[in-house]
Order: C-alpha cells, then sequence, then structure tokens
C-alpha cells in the first residue's frame, strides 16, 4: 500500500489566501484549475500557468499543484470517483468532474492545507458553473465523504495509477516490483535536470546543482521559474534530463564530422552535439517546434544548420558521419514530468509510432556515410518502441553492425546495460553518484555502417 504522507512536493507553498479575500481569489484559482484540467482531460497535454495568466505567484503555484497532483493520482481518483459516484459522472455536467478531481486531489493527497476552504470553493465554482451548477450538492457530497473515509483512500495500491494495458504491458516487460517503483516515482515527479555549456563551479554553487555525470546535473529545489533562474538567459546551462543527455553523448567521431539530428526541437540533443565541436543539422518538420529550437541556440549561442522537412523522407547529396534517430514515441519513459502521457496513450498509438519510427530509421539509414555511426534512441518504457525496434535494424539491415554500449560511457550506469549493449533506463533507477533519485525511461541503441 501507499505511504500516508502527502504529496510533500505537491504540498509545499500550498497556501489558501488568507480569510477576507479568498472568498474570491480561492474561487478563481479554483475555475481556472477546473478549466485547464478539463482540457487535458479531453486530451490536451498540460500547460502549466504563466505569469500573464494567473498573476499572483501564490495562487499560480496553488492552480499548477492541485492540476499536476490531480493528474498524477488520476488512477486513484478514478477509484475514489468509482467508489463515491455509483452512477458515474453525470453526463453534461461541465466543470463538474475536473473541480471533483481538484478538491480530492488537495483533500486526499496534499495535506491538512484548508480542507474546509478545498471543499467550500471546489462547491461554489461548480454553483458557477452553467452545466455543474446543477450537481453542486453532489460534489458536496462526495468531498465530504471523501474527507470520512481518507484512511482507506490514502491506502490505495502504486499499480492502480496506471491504466489497465499499461500495467499488464509493464509488468511483463520488467515485473511487478519495478512497475510498483513506477508508481512512486509518478507521486513523487521529477527534480530539474540541466546540462552546463561550459565549466561554472561558481554558478553550480549558486544553483545549488550536484554533478550527475560530464555536465549533468541535478537541481533539487528551486525557488525560481526556470528562465528567471541564475545563468540561463545567459545561455549557462539548458534543461534536459539525464537519460535525455545520454544519446549524443555516444558519438565517437571527430571534431568537425557532420552530424544529422532527425527530429530535433526542442534542441537538447543538437547542443550537445554542438557543444562537442560537430557540425550539425537540426531537422524537424514543426514549424512552431522549430521555432522554439532556433531560440534556444541562439540563447547558448550556437552554431546550428535548422532545417525543415520531413524525416522519412529528408536527404541530401552530401551524406553525414553522424545520424541521431531521437525518433516520436509514446513517451510513456517521461510521465514524472507530465503525468497525462500515460492516459493519454493507446495500443493504437504505439502501433502508429512503431510504423513510423520504422520509416525514420530507414531513412537514418539513407542519410549515412559508410564508416558512419547511428544512434537511436526513444523517451518510452515500451519495449515495442525500444528492443524491438533494434531487433528489427538487425534483421533488416545488413550494412549496419552494432556498437555496444558500455558502462562508462554513461556515468558508470551498470543497471542500464542490456545483454546486447544497448542502454534502457527507467524511472526508479538511479541516477549515477550522489545526486540521488530517477531518470526518465530512455531506450538507446549504436550501430555502424560498412
Amino acid at each position: 500500500g501507499q505511504h500516508r504522507q502527502p504529496d510533500t512536493e505537491m504540498a509545499k507553498n500550498v497556501v489558501d489566501l488568507k480569510q477576507g479575500d479568498s472568498g474570491v481569489a480561492g474561487l478563481l484559482v479554483r475555475q481556472k484549475a477546473a478549466t485547464r484540467l478539463r482540457e487535458v482531460l479531453g486530451g490536451k497535454p498540460f500547460e502549466p500557468f504563466r505569469t500573464g495568466e494567473i498573476r499572483d505567484s501564490r495562487d499560480r503555484a496553488l492552480a499548477n499543484r492541485l492540476i499536476t497532483v490531480a493528474l498524477r493520482r488520476h488512477g486513484h481518483l478514478d477509484i475514489v470517483l468509482g467508489t463515491l459516484l455509483r452512477r458515474g459522472v453525470p453526463p453534461r455536467s461541465g466543470l463538474f468532474e475536473a473541480l471533483a478531481r481538484i478538491g480530492l486531489a488537495q483533500l486526499l493527497f496534499m495535506g491538512e492545507t484548508g480542507a474546509h476552504a478545498a471543499v467550500h470553493l471546489c462547491v461554489e465554482a461548480a454553483r458557477k458553473d452553467r452545466r455543474a451548477g446543477r450537481f453542486s450538492g453532489v460534489l458536496n457530497g462526495v468531498l465530504r465523504e471523501a474527507q470520512r473515509r481518507a484512511g482507506a483512500f490514502n491506502d490505495l495500491d502504486c499499480f492502480s495509477l496506471f491504466p489497465d494495458w499499461l500495467r499488464s504491458n509493464w509488468r511483463k516487460a520488467y515485473g511487478a516490483p519495478v512497475v510498483e517503483q513506477f508508481g512512486h516515482s509518478l507521486i513523487a515527479g521529477a527534480p530539474l535536470d540541466i546540462v552546463m555549456a561550459r565549466n561554472a563551479p561558481e554558478l553550480v554553487r549558486e544553483l545549488g546543482a550536484q554533478q550527475i555525470f560530464g555536465r549533468s546535473y541535478r537541481i533539487a529545489e528551486r525557488a525560481a521559474s526556470v528562465p528567471a533562474m541564475a545563468g540561463f538567459a545567459d545561455g549557462c546551462w539548458w534543461v534536459q534530463d539525464f537519460a535525455a543527455s545520454l544519446p549524443a553523448s555516444l558519438f565517437s567521431l571527430l571534431r568537425g564530422a557532420r552530424v544529422l539530428d532527425m527530429c530535433a526541437a526542442p534542441g537538447g540533443k543538437s547542443a550537445q552535439l554542438a557543444h562537442q565541436g560537430f557540425e550539425v543539422t537540426a531537422l524537424d518538420q514543426s514549424a512552431p517546434r522549430l521555432e522554439r529550437l532556433r531560440q534556444n541556440m541562439d540563447r547558448l549561442g550556437l552554431n546550428v544548420r535548422i532545417e525543415k522537412g520531413d524525416a522519412r523522407t529528408f536527404g541530401e547529396a552530401e551524406k553525414y558521419q553522424g545520424v541521431l534517430v531521437d525518433a516520436p514515441c509514446t513517451a510513456t519513459g517521461t510521465f514524472r514530468r507530465h503525468p497525462e502521457v500515460v492516459w493519454h496513450r493507446t495500443k493504437a498509438d504505439m502501433a502508429d509510432r512503431v510504423k513510423l519510427q520504422r520509416e525514420i530509421i530507414s531513412n537514418g539509414v539513407r542519410n549515412l556515410k559508410k564508416g558512419g555511426e547511428l544512434v537511436f534512441c526513444v523517451c518510452s518504457l515500451q519495449k515495442e518502441e525500444g528492443e524491438g525496434q533494434a531487433d528489427w535494424v538487425l534483421h533488416n539491415f545488413p550494412q549496419l553492425h552494432p556498437r555496444s554500449i558500455g558502462a562508462l560511457e554513461t556515468g558508470d550506469l551498470k543497471a542500464a546495460i542490456t545483454p546486447e549493449g544497448w542502454v534502457r533506463t527507467y524511472p526508479g533507477m538511479a541516477v549515477p553518484g550522489a545526486a540521488g533519485g530517477g531518470m526518465d525511461g530512455f531506450f538507446i541503441a549504436r550501430w555502424v555502417a560498412d
């Protein structure tokens, strides 16, 4: 069962405004949080509120936390709602479900902070919504009954945090104890991992960062938003999970080698390749994502050639000594940062991604010079998108020879090296060094062309 402490990462800074103005401001926070959560429940990725949307920093922090805890605990809240709403969520009930989820998230999983306010303000927000208003009494009953039965609802197991199809897929691939670790990782969330553009010990100390391996550092606690942190605007570092920093570091090419980064945006791996002294072409087909990549390269002061094109068909007269295929995938390995991803993905999505990845890998091989290196990676925990694809490459491209990845190339991360010489990381696997904590789920394989 679960430990019964609140989600401390989320509970920090959760403050309802003082009596006097809480009636209005606290209400608006719930309305905004519920509206945003409803969009996510409808399939949109969660975009945290920014300064322009909620000006007060405490209100903004609370709104983002209410949504994030509701998403991390989505599987548990499904059980709570299924238990307390015998007929299910009322149809055509507007913000009802989203308000129920943020109210339950605060009552059950964010400590004892403002329990009365949590109920009162969610019910008030329901009353002000045209469709949810008819069910404000039902919402009040659900929240108060959940309070009474908090002990039982706090003791739900980790497995129920994930949809059935993913849970069974992962149990088969990793075993039940590892899937339980996934659950704890989902609840805990992720620290901030960064890659330093250059050696800057004073800045590292100012940021309170601890080295993981190479230029990767971890910041466990941060008081400011990323753009406001020391050194960010000056291009001294960029955000990148430790596991995501591994693929680009695995090329053993000489400085000046031409390297193609397929599906490159937002550009963390392109930045790494450029810092290694390669002549980088960053390819992506999404104009908004390319604009973000361009902004990132400008901030970091990096000279990277940016190309708009389809990774399945892009090609040039001169081939590349290195090709990085960071393929589009279900991204299930990123659930610590994007908890909604596990509820937004289906088996059909996975099958579609597998087909797309094969088309991109095939084109990556076409773009590779003789003697060149191809690195394939996905931020997915699905073996079909990782290990299965590496097997497919072995059987379909006789000109490619596997080049095993050694533990020393990953910071002595022996647990991540498979018998085939591939890399498989997952949430719950500890990062190297003393920083502590886990990492995203990634698969990486490397080949050399004849």
